[in-house]
């Protein structure tokens, strides 16, 4: 009983021990965790410029209270980390910095975020081009901008306004620590009617996932399946709203576009608002909303440009004949060019024969002209058969001497 006694104690101490070391490495690895990478601090240095750093690196808390960094808004695979940055003149700002997988899901984040600010700052306007990044918007408090696959949002934390400048100041140096990267904004937001003016209001969506923060309300989204290979751009036109949905393949538009007509037909069988007007153009699908008529909405479909370059990701199986279409096109230009230049040839030879011939009988004329020659035949030369007209002239031989 005193053998059974003793296991038993001594079970409950290893299990205890057992448990303590479990807690101390489950605090270890929780401390460990919320030590910044190399790379993350990399991304938010100490020291930047006139600015120096005043709070430890953190995740991206703010960014993800105003549930931005939702997965079907901005692509998961991203790495970034926040914190505050002081400047000589004791100014404090808040440095978000997001690095992601490519210069589409960067712009797509800033284009979200500008949403928001624009709803708190209705007179900002995302600017390309600018004079920070490749992209930015900027209200009275807060500046973001993305350049090559980076976002960087930097916001006053001040409770008296803060000098523009300072945001500015701070937003170049670490932009100029950025690199470039493609350098432009996706194409199918230019392919928008009057793309150039209208992407001071676009929100545009990489790889979606969902549809629902671009047009909330609008039921016939719920038909669309981007299955991550697709994007999405909206803009405003005045009341109207043109939204382009890019699918990556041809099959996937197709089954989409079917979708969609079918969703259309239904929200109009149950009396329920669907799009002012919806078109499938090549690989994307257009849709007008709150337009106020029909027309209106066609001509903002029509504005539309779709530019896409077919290339066959294997061996092109039509290879030989575009090698013979090519052969016949090489011979029959070279055929013309020989036919054209044989024809100039021969233009300019009768022309310059014709020149020639025409000189020379024109100098022969008036040498004839000049000539005074007997004739007893009316002006015109006589033979002189019968050697009666002497052959040399009397009057311009010398005399003989005596």
């Amino acid at each position: 009983m005193l053998t059974i006694l003793m296991y038993l104690t001594r079970a409950k101490k290893a299990k205890a021990l057992a448990g303590s070391c479990l807690l101390l490495l489950l605090i270890l690895c929780t401390v460990q965790g919320e030590t910044p990478s190399a790379e993350v601090t990399k991304l938010l240095p100490s020291k930047v410029g006139g600015f120096t750093q005043v709070s430890a690196i953190q995740p991206l808390k703010v960014l993800a209270d105003e549930g931005i960094l939702k997965p079907e808004i901005v692509n998961p695979e991203l790495l970034g980390a926040e914190s505050e940055y002081q400047s000589a003149r004791g100014e404090r700002f808040l440095v978000e910095f997001v690095r992601l997988r490519s210069d589409a899901d960067a712009y797509s984040l800033l284009t979200v975020v500008a949403k928001f600010i624009r709803e708190s700052s209705p007179g900002a306007n995302l600017l390309q081009n600018s004079d920070v990044g490749t992209a930015s918007i900027r209200s009275s408090t807060k500046l973001a901008f993305f350049k090559g696959s980076s976002f960087v949002r930097i916001s006053a934390t001040d409770k008296r306004p803060a000098d523009p400048s300072g945001a500015t100041e701070l937003a170049r140096l670490f932009a100029d620590q950025i690199d470039k990267g493609e350098a432009d904004v996706p194409p199918l937001v230019k392919h928008l009617p009057d793309g150039d003016e209208t992407q001071k209001n676009t929100v545009f969506l990489s790889r979606f996932r969902s549809l629902a923060i671009l047009a909330p309300g609008q039921q016939v989204l719920a038909a669309i399946s981007g299955e991550g290979d697709a994007d999405a751009v909206i803009a405003n036109y005045g009341p109207s709203k043109v939204l382009i949905v890019e699918f990556n393949t041809p099959q996937l538009a197709t089954e989409n576009d079917q979708r969609i007509i079918a969703k259309i037909h239904d929200l109009w069988n149950q009396g329920l608002p669907a799009p002012t007007a919806y078109r499938r153009v090549g690989n994307y699908s257009v849709f007008v909303f709150d337009a106020p008529d029909e027309k209106t909405a066609k001509q903002l479909i029509d504005g539309v440009k779709y530019e896409q370059v077919v290339q066959w990701l294997g061996d092109n199986p039509y290879l030989l004949k575009e090698a013979e279409r090519r052969y016949v096109d090489t011979t029959l230009g070279v055929f013309i060019a020989v036919l054209k230049a044989s024809g100039f040839a021969l233009i300019g030879c009768f022309a310059t024969g014709g020149l020639f011939g025409a000189l020379l009988f024109s100098r022969r004329r008036k040498q004839q002209k000049a000539v005074e020659a007997f004739s007893d035949a009316g002006g015109m030369l006589r033979l002189n058969i019968d050697e009666l007209t002497p052959e040399t002239n009397p009057s311009r031989l010398l005399r003989e001497r005596n």
